[in-house]
């Protein structure tokens, strides 16, 4: 995996035996409008371009990427060898060493968890909808409180503290414009997530939100404090940044990246 021109290695203090990487835009075979690693197989992509650019990461990896069918649900679905590819679930753990959970997105939010001092890692599929919980659920429990919760129960009880979190690529928040009713979903379970929408300057009664800000707010209410990657700059921005990452919101028709998380063998 080391230097691989197809991966973006998370840049964070994960614990011994986990790794995890970000697909890059380019080493693939697909052409326009899904030039060229686009992993995503339900987005009009020739399936055989597909089969390969997916082999192409895989073998970059090194372990087997498990490609799941994302629905901007909360359901968590537990990997293991046999699990296959297009189990539909927005979030995923294993403690199977070489079995990748695999986050695909095209401006929506990967985030990886890993915990020190234990085997489970997972991953979550997280854009405004699964964060603020389906329907904008009144109870706070989105994708990553599902998330937390599956791995919860694999982990001791101070499991909080020594769990640390990778935000991966997604829209930033000088691009990502909402209706008030999303502001309002989050508002209503979090007043202090109003913070984190901002008026839009050029569209009155939208507003610009701040997508890994509201993830963080998330993360840090189940007491996990140790967050890298994504910190809502530009160079995070799939918007932003055309030549390394897909963004649907950007060109509407897209291929797909994913980021992944595993435990080394």
């Amino acid at each position: 995996m080391a230097g691989s021109p197809l991966l973006l290695q998370a840049d964070w203090p994960a614990p011994r035996g986990v790794h995890a990487a970000c697909s890059l835009r380019d080493g693939g075979v697909s052409r326009d409008p899904y030039a060229s690693l686009n992993l995503g197989d339900h987005v009009g992509d020739d399936p055989q371009c597909v089969a390969q650019n997916r082999a192409r990461f895989a073998a970059a990896l090194g372990v087997r990427p498990v490609f799941l069918k994302q629905v901007h649900g909360t359901k968590v679905v537990v990997l293991d060898t046999s699990t296959p590819d297009g189990t539909e679930a927005d979030a995923c753990i294993t403690d199977v060493p070489g079995v990748a959970c695999t986050i695909m997105v095209a401006d929506c939010l990967p985030v990886l968890l890993a915990c020190e001092g234990a085997p489970v890692v997972g991953a979550a599929h997280a854009g405004w909808r699964g964060l603020a919980g389906e329907g904008g659920s009144e109870s706070g429990r989105g994708v990553l409180e599902a998330l937390w919760s599956s791995m919860r129960e694999r982990l001791p009880a101070d499991a909080a503290h020594r769990t640390l979190a990778w935000l991966g690529p997604c829209i930033g928040p000088r691009a990502f414009e909402v209706g008030p009713e999303v502001r309002d979903a989050f508002a209503a379970i979090d007043p202090s997530a109003a913070a984190c929408f901002v008026p839009h300057p050029q569209n009155s009664g939208k507003w610009l939100a701040d997508l890994p800000g509201l993830a963080r707010l998330r993360l840090r209410a189940l007491g996990i404090e140790r967050i890298h990657g994504n910190d809502g700059t530009d160079a995070w921005c799939t918007v932003a940044s055309a030549s390394r990452f897909f963004s649907h919101r950007r060109d509407r028709v897209s291929g797909r990246f994913a980021a992944t998380i595993w435990r080394a063998g």
